[in-house]
């Protein structure tokens, strides 16, 4: 009789810890991120009065005589399903829509990791939690010569900084010269043609098909305009005298002074030759500030490998110049990979840093620690250096938004039904044991 009233007893403090974990379910059910937690029971041990028998040829077999000892919690799983997205127009507000987790590292160095988005710059530039945990990612790159950015990956995720990368001020950008540029587009071979070879056009008074003007900066970020002029002309292909159409192009400064030329040859299919030691495909272009600024002379090469030369209008455009005015932050933006982008006074546009996000083989194994953080364990998968958002499965970036709780209500207050009639249960067990005692006791009397 008394291990009845243990029973009841172990069936009140399980009924009680489920009630608990509903109650912290409801408490959250506005916590950005929050994710909820479900509780299951499984049976104790048992007392066993007859063991079982195997059947003989005059007896039948018996099953085995056990007396449950009571109840226990089980288990406390997470359940990671992605909660419904709040539009918040903030910035730097974000969401995952992927299994990722934010990566942030806590004063003591540690990681942590979260799905609450609601991330502010305090007043040292660092991107930080409400809490002020440093959200991390990376922020060193690498330049492409088509101006694109790599970044460095490879390493473990480093608190991002808007005003610093690197140990350098990110809030302004130092001027840099002009060295290459990359041309692009569609010169029109229905032109008519404008006399044979460089002799005729390049000192005659003949009207450019096309012009195709250029910003480019010294070494102290001033600014200079070049334009580009094409003429569709008759050109010597060998020495024995076949000419056919090409393009002969010069580079002019902004007075008209003439600073590079060369020709542009194309083939039957309209496709730039780039074979031709004699119709080379680059030019180098050399422009002499003079007293304007003090800036030396420079040069910058000019790639036309991307012309062609169709029965359509003309459209040729620099693509890349590289090469910048000095310039200061005005703002910066996220976009759905996490790349954090800074712009420019200057008109310019830099990467500042990448976010990490971190992806778990079982992100129910994650240990809760408060504050919207998880922190990772050995059941959890292990964490080495993250991801940028979109890759190993951590998903893209909604900016401007946040990912509320996944919280059910209404399957909460039904839970929270079973769990009270639960306990209820469980506590007539016990007041029936004890109105059993007494009687017991009674006999005496």
């Amino acid at each position: 009789m008394m291990s009845s009233l243990y029973t009841g007893v172990s069936s009140l403090s399980s009924n009680q810890t489920k009630i608990d974990v509903i109650s912290n379910n409801i408490a959250n059910a506005s916590t950005i991120g929050y994710k909820y937690q479900t509780v299951t029971f499984q049976d104790t041990m048992y007392q066993t009065v007859n063991a079982a028998t195997a059947p003989t040829e005059s007896v039948g077999g018996m099953d085995p005589k056990q007396v449950g000892l009571g109840v226990t919690v089980a288990s406390m799983t997470t359940i990671n399903t992605m909660g419904s997205l709040q539009y918040t127009g903030n910035p730097t507000d974000m969401a995952i829509s992927g299994d990722g987790y934010f990566v942030v590292k806590n004063p003591n160095g540690e990681y942590n990791f979260t799905r609450a988005g609601n991330f502010g710059i305090d007043s040292y530039g660092n991107l930080v939690t409400a809490d002020g945990y440093q959200v991390c990612g990376w922020q060193e790159t690498e330049i492409q010569p088509d101006g694109s950015y790599v970044f460095t990956t490879s390493t473990e995720p480093e608190p991002i900084n808007i005003y610093n990368i690197g140990g350098e001020s990110s809030s302004t950008v130092s001027p840099s010269v002009t060295t290459k540029a990359t041309l692009a587009g569609n010169l029109n071979a229905a032109n008519e043609a404008q006399g044979v070879g460089m002799l005729d056009i390049g000192t005659g008074d003949l009207e450019a098909d096309y012009i195709m003007p250029m910003t480019v900066y010294d070494s102290l970020g001033a600014a200079y305009q070049v334009n580009t002029e094409f003429y569709e002309c008759y050109s010597e292909v060998n020495g024995d005298g076949d000419i056919e159409t090409s393009y002969y192009y010069k580079t002019v400064d902004e007075d008209g002074n003439e600073l590079s030329s060369g020709y542009l040859k194309f083939d039957s299919e309209g496709q730039l030759v780039t074979d031709d030691t004699d119709f080379p495909v680059e030019n180098s272009v050399t422009l002499d500030p003079g007293a304007t600024t003090g800036a030396s002379e420079f040069s910058f090469n000019m790639d036309f490998s991307g012309l062609t030369m169709y029965g359509a209008e003309s459209n040729v455009q620099p693509t890349y110049v590289d090469g910048n005015a000095a310039g200061s932050l005005l703002n910066f933006s996220i976009d759905a990979n996490g790349v954090v982008m800074g712009t420019y006074s200057n008109g310019e546009q830099h990467p500042l840093g990448i976010l990490s996000l971190a992806n778990f083989d079982n992100p129910a194994g994650l240990q809760k620690t408060g504050s919207n953080l998880y922190a990772a364990t050995p059941n959890s998968g292990d964490f080495t250096t993250g991801n940028p958002a979109g890759t190993g499965g951590t998903g893209q970036l909604s900016v401007g938004t946040l990912e509320m709780s996944n919280v059910d209500l209404s399957r909460e207050y039904s839970e929270l039904i079973v769990a009270q009639r639960g306990y209820q249960a469980s506590s007539s067990i016990i007041s029936t044991v004890d109105e059993l005692l007494q009687e017991l006791i009674n006999l005496k009397r």
